[in-house]
């Protein structure tokens, strides 16, 4: 993605501006053209499109779970512009076609890197494995610490928010979405 670096680099000298620092001072003078790169990273999910990375695919007989646990994933709240970060589980059932691991990893990372709201994020990445691996089921539990609570309003640090989003099987079946919770929660700890 690319952002319009200038654009950025105006509006966070306005900023300090606007709080009260001078960004001409020592430790300011390269502080806008470095949140611009910043943005430019954490942002980089905006353009892309996760189903295309989901859907290089295997064919494969495998019907059982699989499962990924306790990816780091970072994000940014897009009522206050502040991180909210932890750790994401995903679960699929396969129906004769698989994806490679590293692919939910980089779905899940596209999503992420956008203004974002966890139980939207949480969705959007049950769906786009629903949609392009055509999955039995898929399960997306995600925990988070969010410095909007943390650092301000509430400070309630240490505070995490978890969401779920569970489709197909495991909304249909009992015994597999109890399985796919057990084996789920033990990187909920």
């Amino acid at each position: 993605m690319t952002i319009d670096s200038a654009r950025v680099e105006h509006a966070i000298r306005e900023l300090l501006l606007a709080i009260g620092e001078n960004p001409e001072r020592e430790g300011l003078r390269d502080t806008p053209e470095r949140v611009a790169r910043m943005y430019e990273e954490i942002s980089g999910g905006i353009d892309q499109d996760a189903r295309q990375v989901l859907s290089v695919q295997f064919d494969e007989s495998h019907q059982e779970m699989v499962l990924m646990r306790d990816m780091p994933f970072y994000s940014l709240c897009e009522h206050h512009l502040l991180p909210f970060f932890g750790t994401a589980h995903v679960a699929y059932i396969p129906h004769g076609k698989i994806v490679g691991i590293s692919k939910l990893a980089r779905a899940v990372d596209i999503f992420a890197k956008r203004p974002q709201v966890q139980e939207r994020l949480t969705s959007q990445i049950a769906d786009a494995i629903m949609e392009t691996v055509e999955p039995s089921g898929a399960a997306v539990v995600m925990r988070a610490e969010h410095l909007c609570m943390s650092m301000r309003g509430v400070r309630k640090p240490g505070t995490s928010i978890v969401t779920s989003a569970l489709r197909g099987v495991f909304v249909s079946d009992e015994a597999t979405r109890a399985e796919a919770l057990s084996l789920l929660q033990e990187g909920l700890h």
